[in-house]
């Protein structure tokens, strides 16, 4: 049975698959050119430290793409992920610093964020409280947990193993030099980084291959006759809303296993880096569009923007105003979309 724009069955109608496909070429494209602009801008630019380093930079934001673009492929959004990402985050350092093992402290900060999460689909879908309002809320109960338990104050001395998962690297190469000390033949591919690609090509997978996908996509294309299909409306949001936290938290332990310290002002405005990545990469801010390889490239085209104009010595401040504009500019290529 068809439902808005996909069917139950799986698959999209042949226009909306073109649109998308046209929407994430043209979002590749743009990354390419970015590429080629800051290479020719800087040739440090296309190091291989370099490409490390927007690797690194980009996994978090990356994390939490993932999760709001299956919230955002339900119709719904979630402003709530930074927060969250302090909250986890911090929980995982409160439990380290009490002398809980670290593999278990960083567990219980999946927990939070996955609790968080949850409790946004429940007050959406028992309470009928629109998403903007109840994550808005959530957005600042988490921020302002995360505060109240570490007195605003970082949560330092976490020991060198909590810093394994953010700074770690595969093929990392260090050789010793004549005079004894260490030299980096290659910095190694991060731990951050494969973490995002074993999480996107997972989500890819439940999304495209599995019943939940089918469920989100029908969702976010027409509640109410996903509703009278036979589809859980109220289960499928829950879910979605619960997987974002999941994300948001592991976000957050890999932020803080990257600074070594649990850090309760982490986060803040990055749900708006997420919902650009999302937006960037063709994700409908009405629903039932969207794919998570579209939204790693909006997430790299955020990363490279930010690396490359750092390079050029721009301003933090401008770059705020550069990505503002990028995210009003794909938000418009989408009402025109949408319109079509």
């Amino acid at each position: 049975m068809r439902v808005g724009r996909f069917s139950l069955a799986g698959g999209a109608s042949g226009l909306p698959v073109k649109a998308e496909m046209l929407h994430r070429i043209s979002a590749l494209a743009t990354l390419l050119g970015l590429i080629v602009a800051f290479a020719f801008l800087n040739s440090a630019f296309l190091s291989v430290n370099n490409a490390m380093t927007v690797l690194l930079q980009t996994s978090v934001i990356g994390l939490l793409g993932i999760g709001l673009t299956v919230v955002i492929l339900t119709g719904g959004i979630d402003l709530s992920v930074g927060s969250v990402l302090a909250l986890s985050g911090t929980a995982a350092g409160l439990l380290v610093k009490a002398g809980l093992p670290v593999p278990i402290g960083m567990g219980g900060g999946l927990i939070v964020g996955t609790l968080c999460g949850l409790f946004n689909g429940f007050v959406v879908t028992r309470l009928r409280i629109a998403p903007f309002i109840a994550t808005l809320g959530m957005m600042m109960i988490a921020r302002g947990v995360a505060l109240q338990l570490t007195g605003a104050s970082p949560v330092s001395q976490l020991g060198a193993d909590f810093g394994w998962l953010g700074n770690g690297a595969l093929f990392r190469i260090i050789e010793t030099q004549a005079n004894g000390l260490p030299r980096m033949v290659f910095p190694g591919v991060p731990f951050p980084a494969l973490l995002l690609l074993a999480m996107a090509v997972l989500v890819a997978y439940i999304l495209k291959r599995r019943q939940f996908g089918r469920h989100v996509y029908a969702v976010g294309s027409n509640e109410e006759a996903a509703r009278l299909s036979g589809v859980n409306v109220e289960q499928t949001k829950l879910t979605a809303y619960s997987l974002s936290g999941f994300l948001a938290g592991l976000a957050g332990i890999v932020l803080m296993s990257r600074l070594v310290t649990a850090q309760p002002n982490e986060g803040v405005m990055y749900e708006l880096d997420a919902i650009a990545a999302a937006v960037i990469g063709g994700a409908s801010l009405m629903g039932g569009v969207g794919s998570i390889s579209g939204t790693m490239i909006g997430a790299f085209i955020i990363g490279i923007l930010r690396n490359g104009l750092n390079m050029a010595g721009v301003s933090a401040f401008i770059q705020q105003i550069v990505i503002g504009c990028v995210v009003i500019g794909a938000v418009y290529v989408d009402q025109l979309r949408n319109r079509r």
